[in-house]
């Protein structure tokens, strides 16, 4: 079985989905909800699959635009996770603030 992500994009997707989860149970944990359509039933579909949405922007354009609007959301989580370094990485420890005679001076009380 191959395990590859699957964007899901609109009501009809989301009615395939429901049938591809009762044929291949657990298929539903590679898929990722792009966005909630503004059809009622989309929103039922994610429901019972047990999925949210990247984005909710009520569209109801087909041709894959909530998709297209979820992906850039993923390339940045996916960079996030892979790419990005840490604290540790960079050897930062401790923390700045304004007693250290670093940074604002300021209290939070006055933001």
């Amino acid at each position: 079985m191959r395990h590859i992500p699957v964007v899901l994009d609109g009501v009809i997707v989301g009615a395939c989905a429901l049938l591809a989860e009762m044929l291949a149970p657990g298929a539903r944990s590679w898929w990722v909800a792009g966005h909630c359509s503004a059809e009622p039933a989309h929103a039922a579909a994610l429901r019972a699959l047990e999925l949210s949405p990247l984005v909710d922007l009520g569209l109801r354009l087909g041709e894959g635009s909530g998709a297209v609007c979820a992906v850039p959301l993923l390339r940045g989580a996916i960079h996030c996770m892979t790419d990005m370094t840490t604290f540790d990485d960079v050897e930062v420890s401790g923390r700045l603030d304004a007693q250290d005679g670093i940074g604002p001076r300021f209290t939070t009380s006055e933001v």
